[in-house]
């Protein structure tokens, strides 16, 4: 028999299958876009959301092993605990069933027969990509040629192991890893531990199976193998990450060895003692399908209610101590870089977690310059330390983020954010002054007047609501409360003409200390400024 001519093309086919799969996830992720924007909200629910997003985000991306290298750099910034990862990878199980119900549609969907849909899939999605001139056509037309590859790249497959249905030596491969279970599983777990993906581990499988090669009991082996072969890449992600993202990795092996071992024990009774003829009929591919799906559906459904126990075993093998998370530390994870669209609203949420640490600063800033407290003092030096932390960090990441494929619109929103971070950076800036400013009145023993007092406090507290607002409308993308902030610095650039004038007066007419002078007209600027950032901020909310 002619090896080479086995080989190659099935090696061909299985390149055109993966790379069609990954252009298709591309696309669907890509053409989702705003949609993802909800996933982050939905990860501080409870875990049966967590079960729920895990099958959806692993469908749209076809990836089980991507999404839990995702739950992975979740964790370690710290943005996911424990128990809603454990929800998202046992949802990430079901979800990656998905592509192999694809593949196997040709047997139980005529009119999806690769040889008449894929070729007319590639060439209709060439077409669009050709004539289109939206982004959302070009994502659009790689969904379709991703779909129209995946096809032909199972069928290339598929005719290629073809012959060695007459290989009697081939057969008794899969022959005796029906009859020995243990053997099964370890080829099922390495042939997917080295192309790391479950998805295109199954879809091998179902192009031997398409050529009758593949006995019942083999296939069900090999499937669980597959299972555990998939943790391989959440593993490797999770070198150098924190304990905690380690745990997570561990979790999804746990809970993977867990479902097998049950499965496993199940089969192996089934088919040693109650039918042993049962397994040594050819499988289908659709039939695959069903196993697959089955396998992964009941260990999530038996494995829920006890997975707090697979999370305590986990935690206890890994080691792990719930520590105070460290402010200054950015939660963002180059691992969710994967998946750009979650990316991009992870950065969001760490730049408003940001913006809520100057907002806490405006706060003591409306005080401190008449209790001119030491200890308020140098928490807004400190709290300006870590923005400034925060916002290199956070910046470097998004620059990062921008350099990948996303939708034209989530391209905007990396532009945006970059100036929203700038401004917030800008406004605690002003604070850090702000305590300098009460430092001087500390050192130098001087107070403002009564009538300076009332007149500052107006100024700091239209100003400051200005950016209260302007932090609202980003968390919340309200164009009204934008509108709000643009009104609010408009009065704060007349109070700060009008303050100014006023305070000029005093000083002419000595009502007022020179050196509290000084300082009540370097905090006007400030807080005139810190309108001007509000303003900034809720321009581009408006965009």
């Amino acid at each position: 028999m002619d090896y080479v001519n086995i080989i190659i093309p099935f090696a061909g086919g299985l390149g055109m299958f993966i790379y069609g799969m990954q252009i298709m996830a591309q696309g669907l992720e890509n053409a989702a876009g705003n949609k993802m924007k909800s996933l982050l909200e939905i990860l501080t629910r409870n875990k049966l959301m967590g079960v729920l997003l895990g099958a959806a985000i692993t469908a749209v991306i076809q990836s089980s092993s991507a999404t839990t290298v995702m739950v992975v750099g979740f964790v370690n910034a710290g943005i996911m605990n424990l128990t809603q990862a454990m929800g998202v990878i046992m949802g990430a199980n079901v979800g990656t069933t998905v592509t192999g119900w694809l593949v196997s549609s040709v047997e139980w969907a005529e009119f999806l027969s690769p040889t008449r849909l894929a070729p007319i899939a590639v060439i209709a999605g060439v077409i669009i990509m050709l004539t289109g001139k939206r982004r959302s056509s070009k994502e659009i037309a790689n969904i379709i040629v991703g779909f129209g590859l995946l096809f032909i790249g199972i069928t290339t497959m598929s005719s290629a192991v073809a012959p060695l249905k007459e290989s009697e030596s081939f057969c008794n491969i899969f022959v005796t890893l029906g009859q020995r279970p243990i053997l099964g599983i370890l080829a099922g777990t390495l042939v997917t531990a080295i192309i790391q993906s479950s998805s295109a581990s199954v879809g091998i499988l179902q192009s031997l199976a398409a050529a009758g090669l593949v006995p019942f009991s083999a296939a069900i082996y090999i499937i669980m193998g597959q299972n555990i072969g998939t943790c391989i890449t959440a593993i490797l992600s999770s070198l150098g990450a924190k304990k905690n993202a380690k745990t997570a990795a561990l979790m999804h092996l746990l809970f993977n060895v867990i479902g097998t071992v049950l499965f496993s024990a199940l089969a192996i009774f089934y088919y040693e003692i109650v039918n042993p003829a049962a397994g040594a009929g050819s499988i289908t591919q659709t039939e695959i399908s069903l196993v697959h799906t089955a396998f992964n559906l009941t260990t999530t459904i038996l494995l829920f209610p006890v997975s707090g126990w697979i999370i305590r075993l986990a935690k206890k093998i890994g080691n792990v101590t719930e520590k105070e998370r460290d402010r200054s530390k950015v939660l963002l994870d180059e691992r969710m870089l994967e998946t750009p669209g979650i990316a991009l609203q992870s950065a969001v949420k760490e730049t408003i977690r940001m913006g809520e640490i100057v907002k806490e600063s405006l706060e003591i800033s409306r005080q401190v310059l008449y209790t001119k407290n030491q200890e308020d003092i140098a928490v807004l030096k400190e709290d300006e330390t870590i923005v400034d932390r925060l916002c290199a960090g956070i910046t470097a990441y998004v620059i990062k983020l921008g350099t990948l494929p996303m939708s034209e619109k989530e391209h905007e929103t990396v532009a945006h954010l970059l100036q929203i971070l700038s401004d917030i950076e800008r406004v605690s800036d002003y604070c850090e002054n702000i305590s300098e400013f009460a430092e001087t009145l500390f050192e130098k023993k001087v107070s403002f007047s009564d009538e300076a007092k009332e007149q500052l406090d107006e100024m700091l507290n239209e100003s400051i609501d200005s950016y209260l607002y302007a932090l609202e409308a980003l968390k919340e993308e309200s164009k009204e409360k934008a509108e709000v902030v643009i009104e609010k610095e408009t009065r704060v650039d007349a109070l700060e003409i009008s303050l100014r004038a006023k305070h000029i007066k005093r000083l002419t007419g000595g009502r007022c200390n020179t050196e509290a002078g000084i300082v009540f007209l370097d905090t006007l600027v400030c807080m005139e400024r810190i309108s001007d950032h509000a303003r900034n901020i809720a321009e581009e909310v408006l965009m």
